[in-house]
C-alpha cells in the first residue's frame, strides 16, 4: 500500500511562517507528497521534496516564481490509479463541477482554493480536498489529507488542533 501526503492552500509565509510540527510528522511516513497549490513561495516545497518526492501545481495566490516554476494542473500515476492535481479557482460551492471539467479519464482529483477538507466519492471518481494546514478564514478547523492507494485508494481528512 502507498500512502500519500495531501497539503494545499499553505500560504507561508503569509498565514503561518512554516508548517505546523504535526505534519511533518505524518509527512516523514509517506511514498509521495501532493501540494495543491497557493504555496505563496517556494521554500514550503523545497521542504516537502526533503521528505518525500513531491509533486505541486500553482494556485491563484502564488508569486509569479511559483506559476512559472509549477504546472496549472497535472495528472500523477500511482499503482496504476490516476491522480488529477489542480488549485481549482471560482465558487466554492461550484468548486466540484469546475475541477471535474479539468480532468477526463482520472480516479481522483485532488484541489484545493476553499480551505474547506471534502473526501467524496461521485460516481467511480474521489474528489479530495485537503484543507489548508495554516488558514481557516472559510473552514471550521485547520486539515491535511492522507490518501492510501491499494486495491482501491481511500481518502482520510486530518483535524490539525489549533
Amino acid at each position: 500500500m502507498k500512502r500519500i501526503g495531501v497539503i494545499s492552500d499553505t500560504h507561508i509565509p503569509k498565514s503561518a511562517l512554516d508548517l505546523p510540527e504535526s505534519v511533518y510528522a505524518e509527512f516523514r511516513n509517506v511514498d509521495l507528497i501532493l501540494h495543491a497549490g497557493d504555496l505563496i513561495e517556494m521554500g514550503v516545497l523545497e521542504k516537502l521534496k526533503g521528505m518525500a518526492p513531491t509533486c505541486a501545481v500553482f494556485g491563484n495566490m502564488d508569486m509569479p516564481e511559483v506559476r512559472m516554476a509549477l504546472p496549472q494542473k497535472d495528472i500523477i500515476k500511482v499503482d496504476g490509479i490516476r491522480i488529477g492535481l489542480i488549485h481549482g479557482y471560482g465558487l466554492p460551492a461550484k468548486l466540484v463541477d469546475t475541477v471535474s471539467k479539468e480532468f477526463d479519464r482520472v480516479d481522483v482529483i485532488v484541489f484545493g482554493h476553499s480551505h474547506l477538507p471534502l473526501c467524496k466519492k461521485i460516481g467511480r471518481r474521489l474528489f479530495f480536498n485537503p484543507g489548508s494546514p495554516t488558514d481557516k478564514i472559510f473552514a471550521p478547523f485547520n486539515s491535511f489529507g492522507i490518501l492510501e492507494v491499494g486495491e482501491e485508494i481511500t481518502g482520510n481528512i486530518i483535524r490539525l488542533e489549533s
